[in-house]
């Protein structure tokens, strides 16, 4: 599932018309506003904020300087994007931190919607930052909520601050704060109880933990996927708590996207990170430009090479480079490649990036990332000779490499057929460098 599925598809057909269009008048301005406003309406995006984005689009659109102008199609489709930036808060808005630390960011928001998780993700991000982070289990409530801090933690090597769940959180907080200027930790991210609904006793607390601790942040953690419901919540903590940003997180699931057009515009309180996947590295600063783009259809190729540089060495890239170029390429080389396009995340999600990727697009695209994983297997069964030289691997060998990957010879047989042209295509393209041809003729990827 692509981000915002059916908001994109729908808003890229309705654009993909006017795309190419050469005169545009009133009446096809009006035609694409009841489409796109039909789409927002579906995608559970707040009404007022939908009215408010047709009228703002209409108007720049039917102006002079549009329907006169050499790409009146395109120009549309420009002031349509610079609304859906303008309406998710124009420029990045960055978590801010304290001249005298620890800094403190108090986490706030429902249950389920993935306080603790986001907590953890949280820290491990602004730790690659240069904080030294310290998470406070504050949720004495819900079930196992201490210990499930406490895992992440461990599976981030952030130390987590408790002292169980018969204290008062507030004095915990308070605690974890002392703590922290003890053993110099510079963040403390308090991961605070929620409840299934909003109620007084719990806005009580978390307004006593907030005057215990005077919070430098107060982050609420929204689900996504609850669409209206996202926006409801959280006007109303902001109304009670006074918030300083919003955490989006389950971007990634079967979402309308409507929560992350209509929290900025309803509440005020711009979106600062948005939580993309399952795992702890699946959290990324929050940027209006690269999220319009990536629902339009346009691409967000600023967020893959970010993606791409954490993943990537520079000096292992232009050995391979240099290794492609002159025929030297090996299964361990590709091997260690495949591993690095993991770390990026899902092919999934990384392909959804490169512009013209629209989500009707994707679904024709079959990756199977359960090859990805029979051809890692088959590679590891294989010795170091074996890897650097395919060619010494006879029938015999073949045989103990399915065995021991879990596959068959005629799985095998296709990695290396497949893996045989895949370095000639490599040739190919660097003797067209040298040649300024074009054409790469039919290339297929080993999974």
């Amino acid at each position: 599932m692509s981000l915002f599925e059916g908001l994109s598809g729908k808003l890229q057909e309705t654009i993909n018309k006017f795309k190419g269009k050469g005169r545009v008048t009133e009446k096809d301005v009006k035609d694409m506003m009841r489409e796109i406003k039909l789409a927002l309406l579906e995608a559970d995006v707040n009404f007022k904020v939908v009215k408010d984005f047709i009228n703002k689009v209409s108007e720049r659109a039917v102006g002079q300087d549009v329907l006169e102008s050499l790409t009146p199609g395109q120009q549309v489709i420009k002031i349509v994007n610079d609304e859906l930036i303008e309406l998710m808060g124009r420029v990045q808005s960055k978590v801010t931190f304290s001249s005298k630390p620890p800094t403190v960011f108090m986490m706030v928001g429902l249950q389920g919607s993935g306080k603790t998780t986001t907590s953890g993700k949280l820290a491990s991000l602004l730790r690659k930052q240069g904080k030294s982070p310290l998470l406070v289990a504050c949720d004495i409530y819900r079930p196992a909520a201490i210990k499930q801090l406490q895992v992440v933690g461990s599976q981030l090597n952030v130390p987590v601050f408790s002292i169980g769940d018969k204290i008062n959180p507030v004095d915990i907080a308070k605690a974890a704060v002392e703590h922290a200027k003890l053993q110099q930790h510079d963040l403390v991210i308090i991961d605070t109880a929620g409840r299934l609904h909003i109620n007084e006793e719990l806005m009580d607390e978390l307004e006593n933990i907030k005057k215990a601790v005077n919070p430098h942040e107060i982050l609420l953690v929204v689900d996504s996927m609850t669409g209206q419901d996202a926006v409801n919540v959280a006007e109303s903590f902001n109304n009670k708590l006074g918030v300083d940003g919003i955490v989006l997180t389950k971007l990634d699931g079967d979402t309308r996207g409507g929560a992350a057009l209509s929290v900025k515009a309803v509440t005020g309180k711009p979106i600062k990170f948005a939580g993309m996947g399952e795992k702890l590295s699946d959290i990324e600063p929050f940027f209006p430009d690269r999220m319009a783009s990536r629902i339009l259809g346009m691409g967000d190729v600023l967020s893959l090479i970010e993606k791409a540089q954490e993943a990537f060495d520079e000096k292992k890239a232009l050995e391979l480079e240099k290794k492609m170029r002159t025929q030297q390429f090996t299964l361990e080389d590709f091997l260690e490649q495949m591993q690095q396009v993991k770390k990026m995340g899902p092919l999934q999600q990384v392909l959804s990036m490169l512009p013209g990727m629209n989500s009707k697009a994707l679904e024709n695209v079959d990756i199977d990332e359960k090859k990805m994983l029979h051809v890692e297997a088959i590679i590891k069964s294989m010795t170091r000779q074996e890897r650097n030289d395919p060619s010494v691997i006879n029938g015999s060998r073949r045989k103990r490499i399915a065995a021991g990957s879990g596959t068959t010879i005629q799985e095998v047989n296709k990695l290396l057929k497949d893996f045989e042209e895949m370095k000639k295509m490599f040739k190919a393209m660097s003797d067209m460098g040298k040649h300024n041809k074009k054409g790469m003729g039919k290339f297929r990827l080993p999974f």
